[in-house]
């Protein structure tokens, strides 16, 4: 019987000092306290045809499908001659049947001596909308683990024949980065 009094005794002591631990951590108090949400990074951008001549355009055959594929460039303006910032890569098949698949990506990538890294967007449901809301499923480089929301809106054309241009919104959100980002 001592026995059994002995190692419920130290049960009890085990937790008890479990939970003090867990009360009394200077760890868990200074996440919480001095950081109650992780820190978001807002970016605001455009995705554009690349500028380049007329002559080296080819054209690209459209089909009922609807398969979306595409190469543009990334700009800090909405003028086609503004600074580019990366690339905008992806290839998206907005049927009902693949509306969910995992090849509906869309790659925001980065290269800038600040901001270099990827962006990857899942790009599921997309409609044939002027405002889509997508969301950042990872990044890496500067971008690593990288999640949040991706708001593309389709600008105003000056010209019907001009390719649309994207502004996208992005808010993210970072795991283990416990200072705020610059943004």
């Amino acid at each position: 019987m001592l026995p059994r009094i002995i190692f419920c005794f130290a049960v009890v002591i085990a937790i008890a000092v479990v939970v003090l631990l867990a009360l009394l951590s200077p760890v868990s108090h200074r996440s919480s306290s001095k950081n109650p949400s992780r820190p978001w990074l807002a970016l605001s951008m455009y995705i554009q045809h690349p500028h380049i001549s007329r002559s080296s355009v080819q054209p690209v055959a459209q089909s009922d499908a609807g398969a979306f594929v595409f190469h543009r460039a990334l700009t800090e303006g909405p003028k086609n001659t503004s600074r580019i910032v990366g690339k905008a890569q992806g290839f998206i098949i907005p049927i009902e049947h693949f509306a969910d698949s995992a090849f509906n990506i869309i790659y925001l990538t980065f290269e800038t001596p600040k901001l270099n890294g990827s962006l990857s967007i899942q790009a599921n449901n997309v409609e044939h909308e002027d405002r889509q809301e997508l969301t950042v499923v990872g990044g890496t480089g500067y971008f690593a683990f990288a999640r949040g929301l991706a708001v593309f809106m389709q600008t105003k054309s000056q010209s019907s024949e001009a390719d649309p241009t994207y502004h996208v919104k992005l808010q993210l959100r970072f795991p283990n980065r416990s200072q705020t980002i610059p943004g």
